[in-house]
């Protein structure tokens, strides 16, 4: 059952407007929570164990994968939604699929597939993420995909901004011109949320941000302050970590806080509210979105263009161009499946498929075995 005291304008699973497929269930779950359940058990998901965050797998055992910054963007979510009464497992759910279609190597990956794959449809991952979960996943007779609710697959397709929409365009079937549930626009900033906090610690721990660097970041600088008044005697390590989490809890209060007075200021009531309201309701006040922007234009500057993430860019735009490359030239290389794949999608965009669900382990690995000479095949 889903929680008695559910919002309003919050999204059931009892009105949910269904599943593609029917299906003959074997138990009485919430629509939403067999969403999050069908998610985590699905290989896309398992994948983003070995799928860069922002360093790859190979630098090193603590920094986050795909996975664990997923795990990091459910957790903040849940405590939003639990805290505005919304649905915590569509929440849950669209958290944990929100980065099901990522490439290996994170956002160069993306970057290449969309310039190899330009005349054929480009990438993108959000659109990736609902073929996986539609068409890709093959795991229950008689369909393929994963046969989620429609207000999950919408979430997953609204993760971010649409653009244009195209008649061939998945997006089209996914109401484009109405607003997604509250529980899909928190998303997006649970999303950013984790990934600033996280960075900032993976950045410390790699050497490639010091501590020094931070005191420009003004969101940084306050939030250090009182940790350092609340803990007078704690090392310097215990503070970094104990300033991260007092970080994430202030961001998510104020965004808490706003967003309610926005549903209030606009008379939100009820689902249709929200959709019909032509623009999404879930942000940051003013004063604290500005000191985030200012953090995320720092973590870009000094984390994302330092120079050895930038080598590593370098190096993986060489293998996966290269893969992309030889298995479009030479389809009898892949593996039976994603031969028979070419005859169903199409050449190119079954070799994308195929390259955008390696991880970077596998990539690494296929290129060896690819072009040295003494690699075994």
């Amino acid at each position: 059952m889903e929680r008695p005291d559910l919002a309003e304008y919050a999204a059931r699973s009892s009105a949910s407007r269904g599943r593609r497929y029917a299906e003959p269930f074997k138990d009485h779950r919430p629509a939403f929570e067999r969403d999050r359940d069908r998610i985590i058990h699905c290989a896309a998901f398992r994948r983003l164990e070995y799928k860069t965050q922002v360093f790859v797998n190979h630098e090193g055992d603590y920094y986050r994968t795909r996975l664990t910054h997923s795990l990091e963007v459910a957790q903040i979510a849940r405590g939003i939604a639990r805290q505005m009464r919304l649905n915590e497992d569509l929440v849950e759910a669209l958290a944990l699929a929100h980065d099901l279609g990522h490439t290996p190597f994170g956002h160069t990956g993306e970057e290449v597939l969309n310039r190899l794959m330009a005349g054929h449809g480009g990438f993108e991952h959000n659109r990736q993420s609902l073929r996986i979960v539609e068409v890709l996943e093959e795991r229950y007779p008689g369909f393929s995909g994963l046969n989620l609710s429609w207000e999950t697959r919408e979430g997953i397709i609204k993760h971010s901004s649409l653009g244009g929409i195209s008649p061939d365009d998945p997006a089209r079937d996914y109401a484009p011109g109405l607003c997604p549930t509250l529980e899909a626009q928190l998303i997006d900033l649970a999303d950013e949320i984790a990934y600033n906090n996280h960075d900032i610690d993976d950045g410390l721990k790699s050497g490639y941000i010091r501590l020094a660097d931070l005191d420009t970041v003004e969101l940084w600088q306050e939030t250090w302050a009182a940790v350092r008044e609340k803990f007078p005697g704690a090392d310097e390590s215990r503070l970094i970590y104990q300033t991260i989490s007092h970080l994430i809890g202030n961001l998510m209060r104020d965004l808490v806080e706003t967003s309610t007075q926005a549903i209030a200021a606009a008379g939100i009531e009820t689902l249709e509210d929200v959709r019909s309201h032509g623009r999404n309701l879930i942000g940051f006040s003013r004063a604290l979105g500005e000191k985030n922007r200012l953090l995320k234009k720092f973590l870009r500057k000094k984390l994302y263009n330092h120079y050895k993430v930038e080598r590593m860019r370098l190096k993986t735009e060489k293998f996966l161009t290269f893969l992309f490359q030889t298995y479009l030239a030479h389809p009898q290389l892949l593996p039976w499946e994603q031969q028979e794949k070419c005859e169903v999608f199409g050449r190119e965009r079954a070799v994308c498929d195929y390259v955008a669900g390696m991880t970077d382990r596998y990539a690494l690995d296929e290129y060896r075995r690819l072009t040295e000479p003494y690699a075994r095949v």
